[in-house]
C-alpha cells in the first residue's frame, strides 16, 4: 500500500511538475497579462471542425492499425470488452491539461520564436520523452517478460522517446495552425487514453518492443507525410 500511494504522489508531481513550471515561469516572465494569454489559449476553441479531427484521430487510428497488423501474425490484441478500459483512459486523459500548460502554453510559444514547427516539436519532444522516465521505470517490471529488466527498460525508454517525439512534432502542427491550448490538450489526452489504455497490447518483452517501436514508426510516416505536404 505504501509503494502503491508512494507511486500515486509521484504520478501527481509528473504530471503537475510542467504546468507549475510553465505558469511560475510565466509569471515571472510576463507577469499578469501573460496569464491572462495563457488562459485565453486554453479556452479557445473556435478552430474548425477539420483541427479537432487532426487532434483527435491519429493517435488511436494508428495504435488500432499497428496492433490490427501485429495481431495477423500474433495474438497481442484482445477484443474483449473494454469499456472500463475506456473510461479509465478518458479519465487519464483530461488530467493532460497540467502537462500541456507547460509543454505547449510555456515551452513551445517561445521555441516557436526561433525555430521551425519540426526543431521546436524535436526539441520539446525529447524533454517530454525524458520526463517519462519513472514511468517506464514503474512498468518495467510489469512488460518485461523473459528480458532483462535494465535491457527491456532502456530500449522501450528510447522508443518511447522516439514515439513522444514523433507525436509532438504533430501537436507543434496543429497547435501552430490553431494558437488552441485547448486542442493540444485534447490530442495528449487522445494519445494517453489510446496508447496507454484502450489500445494496450496484450504482449511482455520482445513483443511489447516490437509494438511501440512500431507505432513510433507510424508515427514518423505520418511525421514525413504532414512535412512534405505543408
Amino acid at each position: 500500500v505504501e509503494t502503491r500511494t508512494f507511486r500515486s504522489k509521484l504520478a501527481a508531481a509528473m504530471l503537475a511538475g510542467p504546468a507549475v513550471a510553465g505558469i511560475l515561469l510565466t509569471v515571472l516572465l510576463s507577469g499578469t497579462p501573460g496569464l491572462r494569454e495563457l488562459l485565453s489559449r486554453l479556452l479557445r476553441w473556435r478552430v474548425g471542425a477539420r483541427w479537432y479531427v487532426a487532434a483527435l484521430l491519429p493517435a488511436p487510428v494508428l495504435a488500432a492499425a499497428v496492433l490490427f497488423a501485429l495481431s495477423l501474425t500474433s495474438p497481442i490484441f484482445t477484443a474483449e470488452s473494454k469499456a472500463a478500459i475506456l473510461l479509465a483512459g478518458i479519465t487519464a486523459g483530461l488530467t493532460t491539461v497540467l502537462e500541456e500548460v507547460g509543454w505547449t502554453g510555456f515551452a513551445v510559444p517561445r521555441l516557436r520564436r526561433r525555430h521551425g514547427v519540426v526543431a521546436t516539436g524535436l526539441i520539446v519532444g525529447v524533454v517530454w520523452g525524458a520526463w517519462h522516465l519513472l514511468q517506464g521505470l514503474w512498468v518495467g517490471g510489469t512488460y518485461a517478460g523473459s528480458l532483462p529488466l535494465p535491457v527491456f527498460v532502456a530500449l522501450s525508454f528510447l522508443a518511447g522517446v522516439a514515439q513522444l517525439t514523433a507525436y509532438r512534432v504533430l501537436m507543434v502542427w496543429v497547435y501552430d495552425r490553431t494558437e488552441s491550448l485547448l486542442v493540444a490538450t485534447l490530442m495528449h489526452g487522445s494519445l494517453t487514453a489510446s496508447a496507454i489504455f484502450i489500445f494496450t497490447p496484450v504482449a511482455t518483452g520482445i513483443s511489447f518492443l516490437i509494438y511501440t517501436s512500431a507505432l513510433a514508426g507510424a508515427m514518423w510516416i505520418v511525421v514525413a507525410a504532414v512535412a512534405s505536404a505543408s
